[in-house]
């Protein structure tokens, strides 16, 4: 009976581990990372270390108030501030659905390239996929394992493109500890499409709805939030090490398309072959896991809602799919977005900081003091980076 509990502990750990990893690495993901090393080389390394500690000040600080609040983000932030947990949850909603817009564009461009079908058919396949796996009596399980599965084949895949594509190592290495420049609107992107909007709370909610809470579960939350960061950051690193390969021989990427010209530029046919199926994994699982943590941060304000939870989910994924199949991506829209997107962290990583040290909502819990500075120190910076974002997007919404 033990061996059985700790069977679905470590499942339910892996679940969520890779829930968040895989909504982090969508379509968005794969073209930061090959775009950026274009421009910046093996410096880009550079770019990933401090992405990743700032990733991890984020995560570890957000999954652990989750766990011993006993409550999702929204609802700790309307006991910090009454109605910020609903102004929280109508950005990450807002966000949440214009992304997955992308999303489904993504896995509909991935079935293209492995299939040659319409985009738009493959986009509608995808969504069938995906509400298939929510339509399935245990959801969540099945959920957990697909993201699992697809975040295991994007690996292995990639790790092939590496080692066709022959990266100078060393020199990656090198950069990554001494730069040769420095690009902080690389690093602002970077850690706002990892944990930005409602990729930092898809671990922790999903733990919640999987029964672990409380000090007890911290240890399995940290293995979790560490797997989770873990995950997304390989992957980053080998389409950084894939992209340097194939800049380093010369070689010139696509503008229109720059994952898809690392992939080919390195590997030929079969290497194009290979992005098709990176894009569809990144894209499906990121369109599961938008979905399932938008409707997550809604669910707690009705029960109405709550209980009707897989029929929303489904319904944000049908919605998402018949935009892009009629209308394309709203490029103006994405843009507002995005720039908002980079304001939603410092908001709830400050609020939930905030909140870690209030009695009624943790309890006797003691937040540990340098996890406190830490996410302080992330709110700070995102914040300034967050607003700089927004100033300089907002005036393409009118050109």
């Amino acid at each position: 009976m033990e061996n059985k509990r700790n069977k679905t502990n470590w499942s339910v750990v892996l679940g969520a581990a890779f829930l968040m990893a895989t909504s982090a690495i969508g379509p968005g993901f794969l073209t930061q990372s090959t775009t950026f090393t274009g421009q910046l080389g093996a410096s880009f390394g550079f770019v990933i270390l401090i992405s990743i500690i700032l990733d991890i000040g984020a995560q570890l600080n957000i999954w652990r108030i989750i766990l011993v609040a006993r409550k999702r983000g929204q609802e700790i932030a309307n006991m910090v501030f009454p109605g910020l947990g609903y102004f929280v949850a109508a950005l990450v909603v807002m966000g949440g659905l214009a992304f997955n817009i992308g999303n489904v564009g993504g896995a509909g461009l991935g079935l293209n390239v492995l299939f040659g079908i319409d985009p738009k058919i493959g986009a509608v396949i995808s969504a069938v996929i995906a509400i298939a796996i929510f339509l399935v009596k245990e959801a969540g399980k099945a959920m957990d394992r697909f993201a699992q599965i697809m975040g295991g084949i994007m690996i292995l895949v990639t790790i092939y493109v590496v080692i066709t594509s022959n990266p100078p190592v060393g020199t990656a290495i090198a950069r990554t500890f001494v730069p040769d420049t420095i690009d902080m609107m690389a690093i602002v992107t970077l850690v706002g499409g990892t944990v930005g909007g409602y990729i930092t709370f898809a671990g922790g909610h999903r733990l919640l709805d999987a029964g672990l809470h409380g000090e007890k579960d911290i240890p399995k939350m940290n293995k979790s939030c560490f797997t989770g960061i873990g995950v997304a950051s390989l992957m980053r690193i080998l389409l950084f090490l894939a992209t340097l390969g194939v800049i380093s021989k010369g070689l010139t990427l696509d503008p229109s398309n720059p994952p898809a010209s690392v992939f080919k530029l390195a590997a030929g046919n079969v290497g194009y072959k290979i992005f098709g199926i990176v894009m569809w994994s990144a894209a499906i699982t990121s369109v599961i896991g938008s979905a399932y943590t938008s409707v997550s941060f809604i669910k707690t304000f009705s029960e109405k809602i709550a209980k009707n939870e897989k029929v929303i989910i489904i319904l944000f994924i049908i919605v998402s799919t018949v935009v892009f199949a009629s209308i394309g991506q709203p490029v103006k829209i994405l843009i507002l977005v995005g720039a908002l997107n980079g304001l939603i962290l410092p908001i709830t990583l400050g609020t939930m900081i905030i909140g870690a040290h209030k009695k009624n909502i943790v309890g006797e819990y003691r937040h540990p003091l340098w996890m406190t500075i830490f996410g302080v120190i992330v709110v700070v910076i995102m914040a300034y980076l967050g607003i700089n974002t927004l100033i300089k997007q907002i005036p393409q919404l009118f050109a």
